[in-house]
C-alpha cells in the first residue's frame, strides 16, 4: 500500500489515465479521489460515473457535459469493466488517442476503476483491447485486506475515531483476542466491510458482541470442534445480531438527516436504492422531505 500510494501521489501532477484494479470493498474510489485531490485539477470538479448503470445513451450524456474544456477536472468511471459493447465503443470514441486533448473528446483527466482483471475480460471477449490501453496509462492494484493484515488494527483505530461523534460514543477498546479475531478474519468485504465492522462496534458499545457475525475464523483451518447444531445455532443469532445492529445504524442516520434518505443513504455510504430495500427489510415507513 506505500507503493501504491507513492506511484498515485507521482502521478496526481500529470495527466495520465489511471486504471485502478481490486476487489470490491479495498479503496479504489478512495484512491481515485485522492489522486484528484493531489493534483493541480483539484480545484475542479470531480465526477464519477456508475458504468454499471449506464447504458449507451448514459454514456454519452455524462462524457458531453466534459467534452470542449468544460469544468470537470477528473472523471472518474467506476466499475468500467461492467460496460457493455456499445458503451465500450462510444467510450473509445470520447476518450483522448494519445495526441491531447482535442474537440469532441474528453478533456478531464481519465481515472477507471474495476474489480475485474481487465485482461482476463479481454481473453474471455467481455471487453476491448483497444479502450484497456486508452485506460491504462498507469495502473494501480489495490491488494485485497487479507494480503495485508497489519494494516488491519490502524484501519480500524482509524474508522473507530472517523465515526465516534456520529454515534455519539467514545471508540472502545478490542481486548487481545478481539484483535486477534480481526487479523484471523478472510475479509471478503475488505476495507469497507472492516468500516461496517467499526461503525457495529460504535453502535453497540461492545467489541465482543459486535464481532459475533464474523463467525469463527478458525473453522476453516480444521481448528473449529463444535457440533454442526451448534455452528447453526451460533450463526443464527449473529445473523440476528447482525440485522439489529444494522437496523439501528440506519435508524441513527435517519434520525441525523431528520429522515432524509437520499442523505441518510450518503452518510450510511450506501445507494439510495440499497436503504430503500433495507428499509422495507426491518419494516420502518416513515414520509420524509427529500
Amino acid at each position: 500500500m506505500r507503493m501504491v500510494e507513492t506511484i498515485a501521489l507521482e502521478i496526481a501532477s500529470t495527466s495520465i489515465p489511471v486504471l485502478i484494479e481490486g476487489e470490491s470493498g479495498t479503496g479504489k474510489q478512495a484512491l481515485a479521489r485522492y489522486i484528484h485531490e493531489m493534483s493541480a485539477r483539484s480545484e475542479s470538479q470531480m465526477m464519477q460515473v456508475s458504468c454499471g448503470a449506464l447504458g449507451p445513451e448514459g454514456m454519452a450524456t455524462h462524457v458531453a457535459t466534459d467534452r470542449n474544456g468544460s469544468s470537470v477536472g477528473t472523471i472518474i468511471f467506476d466499475e468500467v469493466s461492467d460496460l457493455d459493447r456499445e458503451s465500450q465503443r462510444k467510450l473509445v470514441h470520447f476518450l483522448p488517442d494519445g495526441q491531447g486533448a482535442s474537440k469532441g473528446r474528453l478533456a478531464a483527466r481519465v481515472i477507471s476503476t474495476s474489480s475485474q482483471n481487465l485482461e482476463n475480460e479481454i481473453r474471455a471477449g467481455h471487453f476491448r483491447s483497444d479502450l484497456y490501453y486508452r485506460l491504462n496509462g498507469v495502473r494501480l492494484r489495490i491488494p485485497p485486506l487479507r494480503e495485508r493484515p497489519e494494516d488491519i488494527e490502524p484501519l480500524l483505530h482509524f474508522f473507530l475515531g472517523k465515526h465516534a461523534d456520529g454515534f455519539g460514543k467514545h471508540p472502545v477498546a478490542l481486548t487481545a483476542a478481539g484483535m486477534k479475531r480481526l487479523t484471523d478474519h478472510t475479509w471478503n468485504g475488505n476495507v469497507r466491510e472492516l468500516e461496517n465492522v467499526a461503525m457495529r462496534i460504535l453502535a453497540l458499545g461492545d467489541g465482543e458482541i459486535a464481532l459475533a457475525d464474523l463467525g469463527d475464523s478458525s473453522s476453516s483451518r480444521g481448528q473449529n470442534h463444535r457440533t454442526d447444531a451448534d455452528s447453526r445455532s451460533l450463526k443464527v443469532a449473529a445473523r440476528a445480531a447482525s440485522r439489529e445492529a444494522e437496523r439501528e445504524l440506519i435508524i441513527k442516520a435517519l434520525s441525523r438527516t431528520q429522515w432524509n434518505r437520499k442523505r441518510a443513504a450518503q452518510d450510511l455510504q450506501i445507494s439510495y436504492k440499497s436503504l430503500l430495500y433495507k428499509l422495507k427489510q426491518i419494516g420502518v415507513v416513515e414520509s420524509e422531505s427529500e
